[in-house]
């Protein structure tokens, strides 16, 4: 979809559609007041008739109105006027695209970010509306035989004056390098197992840093073994397809300052290993790799967007998979860290590939780390699919990602970490288990995460409830590029 801007008042805009904005409250956007005066009260009469009601996300298609240029008028309800917010504005912003494409307008022209959304520039509001017409129109039927049916959707412009016409460039702009980001991550969850393997991701991350000019390390197995990363090491114990670890580097800042390193979980297909899972919706566990889809998204965005700031992304990917030399539960592991673990159960083994991840970021000297990972089913019990998990034992970092996640409109939630859940996760036998039983089963998972991260200001967020969608709109979100490239796009212009 080709986006730009177009000059002039609304009712005078050609095009073969003009989208704009009514509220809840009987009131008219400030264009489609002036599309009411041009066409003697057509929008004013639809109101009176019931057929324009302004509620958030409802629409109503117009054609041939008197006295206006475009083909259609699509007119888009805005909720009321004074519970207008980020959230409800995307929540009306993707209705438009979704009534867009069922119409037959092969262009259009939208109105709609004149709102006054709070704490919300013009340029955000055109971001949002890029975002909400991608996400809208994507599709995945690269492994379809047949493809669907195109969109006759092509175009679309973004109505500008003289003093919004660069807030409209720098929106469209960002919202396509984002969803270029997000579009990244969905399709990368999208893919199945046999084809998204660890080598996938690493020549994924090739492709990103020749298109980028982006620095690329890839560490086969043979690396990963002189590491000593015992922890990530004995997850791939039962697989074939050859493990990976790797490193983009994105250099937007001087040397001198310090990188922000993200590191997602890769588990390319997680069977549960010898713990292996039940049947039922395992063909979901595709997805366990969505942390590492986000990194690589995120990586894409920030390139695009040419943020001032250094990022290195670190992807460690496997495959968990049962057989005669996979881990058995009860091993005894060493990290890269030299710590042990007691594997208790081979189906928590995002933390043991994060845990060698998080030591080997150490060498970036970091000015913070991020990792990011589907790591536990109970996240999705406490948080559901709103909320990512974030977890932090230092404040103002947590601070950051929570504004930004709200930013972004891919929200966190702050969970506990306190010192006192790391009882739980006592062994015997090794230095400490990799579960503490079900009891705040994602607070001890990001327990464990933490002994590894006490070098650096570090977060963890737990995506499993946000990564990907279930049942009939099964797919992957791309969740949570957006937060976190707006947490980068915040410390670039701090």
């Amino acid at each position: 979809m080709e986006f730009s801007t177009k000059a002039g008042s609304p009712e005078k805009l050609k095009g073969a559609c003009l989208v704009v904005g009514a509220y809840a409250d009987r009131k008219l956007s400030a264009s489609a007041s002036l599309v009411d005066a041009a066409s003697k009260g057509a929008l004013t009469n639809a109101i009176k008739h019931g057929d324009l009601n302004g509620k958030r996300g409802s629409t109503l298609l117009l054609h041939g109105l008197p006295g206006i240029q475009a083909e259609r008028v699509l007119v888009v309800g805005l909720g009321k006027q004074d519970e207008l917010t980020d959230r409800t504005f995307a929540e009306a912003a993707r209705a438009a695209f979704r009534a867009l494409t069922q119409t037959g307008a092969k262009d259009a022209v939208v109105c709609l970010a004149e709102a006054a959304v709070p704490k919300r520039t013009h340029a955000d509001n055109v971001r949002q509306c890029v975002t909400a017409a991608r996400e809208v129109t994507y599709r995945f039927d690269v492994l379809k035989s047949k493809k669907e049916e195109p969109l006759v959707l092509k175009k679309v412009a973004f109505a500008s004056d003289k003093a919004s016409a660069a807030a409209v460039e720098a929106g469209i702009a960002e919202g396509t390098a984002l969803s270029n980001g997000i579009d990244l991550a969905k399709t990368l969850g999208n893919l199945p197992g046999n084809v998204c393997t660890p080598t996938y991701l690493a020549d994924t991350a090739k492709k990103l840093a020749r298109e980028f000019h982006l620095k690329v390390d890839i560490l086969d197995r043979k690396h990963i073994e002189a590491l000593k990363m015992g922890s990530f090491l004995s997850v791939t114990r039962g697989s074939d397809e050859p493990p990976k670890i790797v490193c983009l580097t994105y250099s937007g800042a001087a040397a001198k300052n310090a990188p922000v390193v993200l590191i997602g979980k890769g588990i390319t297909f997680d069977t549960g290993g010898i713990s292996i899972k039940p049947a039922d919706a395992m063909d979901e566990m595709k997805y366990d790799m969505c942390g590492a889809a986000s990194v690589l998204g995120t990586m894409r965005a920030i390139a695009e967007m040419n943020l001032k700031i250094n990022v290195v992304g670190i992807v460690a990917a496997c495959e968990n998979m049962p057989s005669g030399t996979a881990t058995k539960p009860g091993d005894i592991v060493t990290s890269m860290s030299g710590q042990t673990v007691e594997i208790l159960n081979t189906d928590a083994e995002g933390r043991l590939i994060l845990a060698d991840a998080l030591t080997y970021a150490e060498r970036f000297k970091p000015a913070c780390v991020i990792d990011i990972a589907t790591l536990t089913g109970a996240c999705v019990i406490a948080l559901g699919n709103i909320n990512s998990g974030l977890f932090s034992p230092d404040d103002q970092l947590a601070a950051e990602l929570l504004a930004a996640g709200q930013a972004a409109s891919d929200p966190t939630w702050r969970m506990p970490l306190e010192e006192e859940y790391q009882e739980q996760l006592k062994s015997n036998f090794a230095d400490f288990a990799n579960i503490g039983g079900r009891p705040g089963g994602s607070i001890t998972a990001a327990c464990f995460l933490w002994r590894f991260a006490k070098n650096f200001r570090w977060a963890h967020l737990d995506i499993a409830g946000t990564a990907w969608k279930s049942g009939s709109a099964k797919g992957g979100t791309g969740r949570p590029v957006a937060l976190l490239t707006t947490f980068l796009k915040q410390r670039a212009s701090a």
